[in-house]
């Protein structure tokens, strides 16, 4: 990871002085670049190191130990969650609370001590703090070395090694028995049709948007025609058009783009799916963070109009894949559960969590590690049901959830299905009722959607759309 030479350049001045001290090292006289020098020399010395180990109480080894066997770091959220947080101390400060001889945590207690430092890397969301231990730290510490060896001879019963325990943190989940899951709601692919549907409206219509959403006189007529009629997916339905190139937005008013519209009105089921799905996973128009609900952020304060939708979808959507089961239902608070324990800190650029502005219902502001259940594990749950159900991706059932073939391919679990369609034939009647059934060619039935008076939409039982 780092050196303890670079660490220490790295570090706060304020430290070298209680650092000296503790690793037994003369500094009077001595120029900052010749203390650094010094105090790394010491904290090479097994001798010393040895020393500092054995000064640490069970709680601080054992934490020292599951840091180095993990990696050597971890990012400060799930470390502070496990063993508390550290203050960053001035040198008066540092004299007044004696944090080695009085820390408020054992990430204290190693942080004035040497052992782990404070630094930086930067993934998908951005900077994130981390904590580590230098390399040739790692090298001098006595690790083998636990609290039992000054214990007399004790016969102590063998325990075999279980050779099924994964060695990756994030384990898949355990399915959940079949008889555990009542209420199931399969996923579907109605919002291929839906978004046929808005296609066609807005080929019709170019209807203005306000505050980047449809008049009520749109609404009304856009709703009427759905097979599924929530605002909140219509409002995703918009965003993900715009995002996947189907819509455009010119002075104000919603428009279709011709080239991609074709394109994608002539693919398959699976194909309009596996758009719209790429369309949600790398866009940023319609950010999942703001339309939770009961969450209400200011994105013009604080550092939240730096939020990285995609990628934080890439993150979430990383875990599902080496988390979740391919087949099998599992629970949706065990998943969260694992996020919040393994990776806390999944949307927050640098591990701050207090810089975004984010009230709850009651007004109140959601901020700090302890609102992660209010606002990144409501996320996690946001995400599980709505986008990735209305995209076809999970099944879902009370507290539980379930991969669909296209959730599997979106995960690159197995390849994205593209199973063959035979479209149905357009019926008209004598009456000159004309009936489009979901089967039918999306491009058929939008050229029918624009020469036609709209009569009443399919629903997922079968019956099919009526136009004159």
């Amino acid at each position: 990871m780092s050196s303890i030479l670079h660490t220490l350049r790295e570090s706060d001045p304020a430290l070298l002085p209680l650092l000296a001290q503790l690793w037994g090292v003369r500094i009077e006289g001595l120029d900052t670049p010749s203390i650094i020098d010094a105090v790394s020399k010491a904290m090479t010395d097994r001798a010393r190191a040895e020393s500092i180990w054995d000064a640490l109480n069970d709680r601080e080894r054992g934490a020292l130990q599951m840091l180095i066997t993990g990696g050597a770091k971890m990012h400060e959220p799930k470390f502070a969650m496990l063993y508390g947080k550290i203050r960053r101390l001035s040198a008066k400060e540092i004299a007044r609370d004696k944090p080695v001889q009085n820390p408020q945590s054992p990430a204290e207690a190693l942080f004035y001590r040497g052992l782990i430092a404070l630094g930086y890397e930067t993934d998908a969301t951005g900077p994130k703090t981390i904590i580590y231990v230098p390399d040739d730290l790692i090298q001098a510490l006595p690790t083998r070395k636990t609290s039992y060896d000054n214990l007399e001879d004790e016969a102590f019963e063998e325990v075999e090694q279980d050779d099924d325990i994964p060695e990756d943190p994030l384990a898949e989940l355990e399915a959940l028995p079949k008889e555990a899951i009542t209420n199931a709601h399969p996923a579907d692919t109605s919002l291929i049709d839906d978004m046929t549907t808005l296609l066609a409206y807005v080929q019709i219509h170019t209807p203005t948007l306000e505050r980047d959403f449809f008049r009520k006189k749109d609404l009304d007529g856009i709703t009427a025609n759905l097979l599924n009629p929530d605002r909140a997916r219509l409002v995703f339905m918009l965003g993900i058009g715009i995002s996947g190139g189907l819509i455009e937005v010119q002075n104000g008013r919603a428009q279709p783009n011709r080239t991609e519209l074709r394109h994608w009105l002539g693919g398959t089921r699976a194909e309009q799916i596996k758009h719209l799905a790429n369309a949600w996973k790398t866009g940023t128009v319609w950010i999942d963070l703001f339309h939770v609900p009961g969450l209400h952020p200011e994105p013009e304060a604080g550092t939240l109009n730096q939020y990285n939708p995609a990628a934080v979808r890439e993150t979430i959507l990383d875990m599902m894949s080496n988390t979740l089961p391919q087949s099998d239902w599992w629970s949706t608070a065990s998943f969260i559960e694992i996020v919040r324990e393994e990776s806390a800190d999944f949307q927050r650029p640098n591990g701050d969590f207090n810089s975004w502005y984010i009230r709850n219902d009651n007004g109140d502001y959601l901020s700090g590690i302890d609102s992660w259940d209010e606002v990144e594990g409501e996320l996690l749950d946001f995400l599980i049901t709505h986008p990735l159900h209305w995209l076809g991706m999970l099944d879902l059932a009370d507290g539980a959830a379930r991969l669909t073939a296209y959730g599997r391919g979106l995960l690159t679990m197995t390849p994205f299905p593209m199973p063959p369609e035979t479209p149905e034939a357009i019926t008209v009647g004598q009456d000159g009722t004309i009936t489009v059934s979901r089967k039918a060619s999306r491009m058929d039935r939008f050229q029918v959607c624009r020469f036609s008076t709209w009569g009443a939409p399919a629903d997922l039982s079968g019956k099919p759309y009526t136009y004159k």
